[in-house]
């Protein structure tokens, strides 16, 4: 069952909404966190009772998975954080990050190799960015205890664990201790009933219009005026699913007591390329931020790598904004994705430093608008690189015949339609007469029905894939081998 895909997944919702007012209106610590544990044990077992394939001829359930990547992390955790309270040695803080990301690794790599390897759950990407923020919290000495419940919840909340937002592990946990009154319950519902509705709004109406009469349509083709308005037709539409998506998330973890971080802030009002990356998915940004691009900058400017103090911060932007289309897959595009914003994040802070100079343009209105404008069109170009629609598969035009549509997807080559083979002929039969009735005519092959185009583009594969937590090209590769559940055992 994937989350917040169809109303199956809302009626399921409902049985943990309703309780969920028991503990809010008796305002029990206790209480609370059992319903927490409990709503999260529930929805786990609906979203991941399935049977996947580790490789051929053996399977295993996912949640069989998912307990054994917890309990994995949980251990590696601990371990990192007994051994750091005895003694600092950075060589363990590189162990256990090279330990966390481990199974992520397994995921985006081996079946680049071997792709018989395509089993696990989804969510692993962004679990794997919060077991990562309880390494750093104790390398930096924020984290002193790891009380398994509160971790395991962190962990596995089942609201934001498919394609977040990523929380943080001491802001989880303020609201995790946090005794919510009764007039901070009704706030919490308030807050959560706004943004469901936003989120029916935003995916299911918006992004639904906008996918089936614009973006569909132009989905195919080289026609320079086609990729641009998919360009354009899949950056809304990328934004309202996903927005869509956050909304849903945000208004459940509010229910439960749990204030999970917003991930959208009117990203296409941003005046330049830093500001959109403080709007649009806030939490996965700032996550590379803190964790990775203030890291790097610290160390080059402590160790004194460069002789310019400006070149640590671009190759910090770069190293960060690389890995984080690493992150959302192993494909080409994924990966000049990245580079791209970090060129344009190197670029904008080049370009402000010599304004600030020159001061050719101030902060009038006309210049805020044409700033505004040529943020969106670059942001709108980078959506068409992270789309895959600039592949060459992706760019093959789609015959006119209907008999022979194709299903496009980025990294496969086009199938025909016409090339599945047909039914059988019908065997000719005569009367049982003594006159030979007239031979009936042989039934022209009928091919099968069309091909779903529509279900099968390119725009709907690289969305699913930023949706079911920006997976890789195949969303069931977003998943973890047995043989390394358990790294430190």
């Amino acid at each position: 069952m994937i989350p917040y895909a169809n109303f199956l997944y809302f009626g399921a919702l409902l049985y943990i909404a309703v309780p969920s007012f028991v503990p809010g209106l008796a305002g029990r610590l206790r209480l609370s966190k059992f319903w927490i544990v409990a709503a999260t044990a529930i929805m786990l077992v609906l979203q991941y009772w399935t049977t996947a394939l580790v490789f051929p001829g053996a399977a295993v359930n996912e949640l069989a998975l998912v307990v054994g990547y917890a309990v994995t992390q949980f251990i590696v955790a601990r371990a990192f954080l007994a051994a750091r309270q005895r003694v600092k040695n950075r060589w363990m803080f590189y162990g256990a990050i090279a330990l966390a990301l481990l199974p992520l690794a397994v995921v985006k790599f081996v079946p680049l190799v071997s792709p018989e390897y395509i089993v696990g759950f989804i969510g692993i990407s962004y679990v794997t960015f919060r077991s990562l923020d309880v390494i750093f919290g104790v390398q930096d000495g924020m984290i002193g205890n790891l009380p398994p419940a509160q971790y395991l919840a962190f962990l596995l909340f089942f609201p934001t664990i498919s394609s977040g937002p990523i929380d943080r592990y001491r802001r989880f946990a303020q609201d995790w201790n946090h005794h919510r009154t009764r007039a901070e319950f009704w706030q919490d519902v308030d807050g959560a009933v706004h943004r469901i509705f936003k989120g029916f709004l935003y995916k299911f109406i918006l992004a639904a219009l906008i996918e089936q009469y614009w973006m569909n349509p132009v989905a195919h083709g080289a026609q320079i005026a086609g990729i641009a308005s998919y360009m354009y037709a899949y950056t809304f539409y990328l934004f309202f699913d996903f927005a869509g998506y956050s909304a849903f998330a945000i208004g459940v973890s509010y229910l439960l007591g749990i204030h999970s971080p917003e991930n959208f802030n009117r990203p296409f009002i941003a005046r330049n390329i830093r500001d959109f990356w403080d709007r649009w998915h806030i939490s996965l940004s700032w996550w590379f931020r803190d964790h990775v691009y203030t890291r790097f900058v610290y160390a080059a400017t402590k160790g004194k790598w460069f002789k310019n103090k400006y070149v640590a911060s671009y190759l910090g932007f770069f190293v960060s904004m690389g890995l984080m289309g690493l992150w959302h897959g192993t494909a080409w595009y994924y990966l000049v994705y990245g580079l791209y914003h970090g060129a344009l994040l190197a670029g904008h802070d080049g370009l402000a430093r010599w304004n600030k100079s020159r001061r050719l343009w101030g902060n009038g209105w006309l210049a805020q608008a044409g700033s505004i404008f040529v943020t969106f069109n670059l942001v709108c170009f980078g959506m068409l690189i992270f789309s895959g629609r600039l592949d060459a598969a992706a760019l093959a035009p789609a015959p006119l015949s209907a008999k022979a549509r194709v299903s496009v997807s980025p990294l496969r080559t086009p199938t025909p339609a016409s090339t599945v083979p047909a039914r059988p002929k019908a065997t000719p039969t005569r009367k049982p007469t003594a006159t030979p009735a007239p031979t009936k005519t042989p039934a022209a092959p009928q091919p099968r029905s069309e091909l779903p185009t529509s279900i099968q583009s390119v725009a709907w594969r690289a969305s699913e894939r930023w949706k079911l937590g920006a997976e890789d090209t195949n969303r069931r590769r977003d998943f973890v081998s047995p043989a390394f559940l358990c790294p430190v055992l």
